[in-house]
């Protein structure tokens, strides 16, 4: 029970400490003791703990109009989807890198799970059978998004709103909901969109 309720403790105190980062990996030590880390443990299997949506804090400090882009990451994946959902790669791209920055292993604190963020509820609807397998997560959250822009009648932006804040929000304010996440999320998807736009244009 003491073992238990340090391991507790422990666990709190890291999630403090790294409350600010992306990512907390747990992974067992040689000597059996349970570790967490910011860093991608290298030489051990691990847990991701906790992933926040790349694109969804308010006070990110990432310049959107200049971060680096995912130009090739998941090409195969990305182009089959776009053409079985008639969404263009530029718009996945820009959903992907919004959602995970492209990790496939990202775990958010809501359960959100891989490179679109699927919740495990939403994925099973949808047809996916292995949420961190990159090929059925990108089709899935490509078919949900899909979806969404049929139901906002093409709107991009209040699509992407509703995969943030969910269809109902969008619907309740007739628009993108006043959450500070939401907004700041549908921006920084709009920005990256652009970007991929162009970039997926040059040779």
């Amino acid at each position: 029970m003491l073992r238990i309720f340090c391991l507790t403790i422990l666990l709190f105190n890291c999630l403090s400490i790294y409350a600010k980062d992306k990512v907390v990996y747990q992974y067992i030590q040689a000597n059996g003791t349970i570790a967490f880390t910011d860093q991608k443990p290298m030489a051990h299997k691990y847990n991701v703990l906790k992933y926040d949506c790349f694109a969804c804090r308010v006070d990110s400090s990432i310049d959107w109009y200049h971060t680096k882009l995912f130009k090739n990451d998941f090409n195969a994946e990305i182009t089959q989807a776009s053409l079985d959902h008639n969404i263009p790669a530029a718009l996945i791209r820009a959903v992907i890198h919004a959602e995970s920055a492209f990790k496939y292993d990202a775990l958010s604190k809501k359960g959100a799970v891989g490179l679109m963020q699927l919740m495990p509820t939403t994925a099973k609807e949808l047809g996916v059978k292995n949420l961190k397998q990159p090929r059925q997560n990108i089709d899935g959250g490509t078919k949900y998004f899909a979806q969404l822009l049929d139901t906002f009648k093409g709107n991009v932006k209040l699509a992407a709103a509703a995969y943030n804040a969910g269809p109902n929000a969008v619907k309740k304010y007739s628009g993108i909901p006043p959450f500070e996440e939401t907004q700041a999320y549908v921006k920084r998807v709009s920005i990256l969109h652009q970007r991929y736009q162009q970039a997926l244009l040059l040779p």
